[in-house]
């Protein structure tokens, strides 16, 4: 038999659970509509709510910023003594009250209507003063909360929750909304790092990229890999195009092969038609093609096979890609 404890965990989260499936069956015209509400609103999505549910009015709200639709939260009782300037014509209320009698918010809902702001509700209540005054309903009613008391806000702010993540997904989709843009709005962090630093980021340019001619001895072609710190000396012909790659593999590949290794041009030693990647290309890409290519640097070249830069695995370590 369970422990209590666990019992308990487990009847709170089928009842949140069943009432996560009860609102599927209602997920309807309305929430189209409200999704058009919102797509084809000039200004911003302006979230209210009190007590727990405005705490998921919050996340909501930081949701949809983060997704293409800009959004804020206003606090109905500041709103109420000032704060409702904030408010434009060209913006989409949404409120959220589970009875839908909540006083803040049933106060707001004349001078809402006054601006001009288009108002949704998020409501357990589809008959409440604050749905009967909405343009666009969506009901979030549960059979019960997981509170044994059937009082504590549990099961009615896990619906609102998802209708907000349903929301916001929606449209992030109708949008259009790609990685790249999630990332412009993620600048920070990991995330950040991987959908929007480059390959021109973090390669390593000018002193630092030993570019050699295929006709140099390998003794010159050393010196210059060591004095730039590199693990390798890019080689192009006379016209300054790409032909190879000299790296400590092909040295320790060579050193037994019965010449005088120091006095031999790179060209007959080198790694012809390396693999290389653009400037352009996403840091993470760069890994993904060291790692496939159980390589550990590659030549960085232009659209006409010119070498502009040179990138090792340890420059996207530091970038902290991985």
């Amino acid at each position: 038999m369970l422990p209590k404890g666990n019992q308990i965990a487990r009847r709170v989260i089928a009842i949140e659970r069943d009432a996560l499936s009860f609102l599927m069956s209602r997920i309807d015209g309305n929430f189209e509509k409200a999704c058009a509400l919102i797509m084809n609103c000039k200004g911003r999505a302006v979230l209210t709510g009190l007590g727990k549910p405005g705490f998921i009015a919050q996340k909501i709200s930081a949701t949809l910023s983060s997704t293409g639709t800009p959004s804020l939260f206003l606090h109905p009782a500041e709103a109420l003594h000032g704060d409702l300037g904030r408010v434009m014509k060209e913006d989409v209320v949404i409120a959220l009250s589970n009875s839908g009698h909540t006083e803040e918010i049933v106060k707001l809902l004349p001078v809402v209507k006054k601006i001009g702001a288009k108002l949704i509700s998020i409501t357990g209540n589809p008959k409440s003063p604050l749905a009967t005054h909405s343009d666009v309903v969506l009901d979030v009613r549960v059979k019960k909360e997981a509170c044994p008391l059937n009082l504590t806000p549990t099961a009615s702010t896990t619906a609102m929750l998802a209708m907000g993540d349903a929301l916001a997904v929606t449209l992030l989709e109708k949008k259009g909304f790609k990685a790249e843009d999630f990332a412009f709005y993620h600048p920070g962090g990991n995330l950040g790092r991987k959908l929007l630093l480059r390959v021109s980021d973090i390669m390593r340019t000018g002193r630092e990229n030993p570019i050699v001619s295929e006709f140099m001895e390998v003794e010159e072609v050393l010196y210059r890999i060591t004095s730039s710190r590199a693990g390798s000396a890019t080689v192009v012909n006379a016209k300054g195009r790409l032909v190879g790659i000299f790296t400590d593999g092909d040295l320790r590949r060579h050193l037994k092969g019965g010449r005088d290794l120091l006095r031999t041009p790179v060209r007959d030693v080198m790694t012809k038609n390396p693999v290389t990647i653009t400037a352009g290309k996403l840091a993470a890409e760069a890994l993904e093609l060291l790692r496939n290519k159980k390589i550990d640097e590659v030549p960085v070249v232009d659209l006409k096979a010119r070498p502009v830069g040179y990138l090792d695995v340890q420059d996207i370590l530091k970038a902290g890609i991985v």
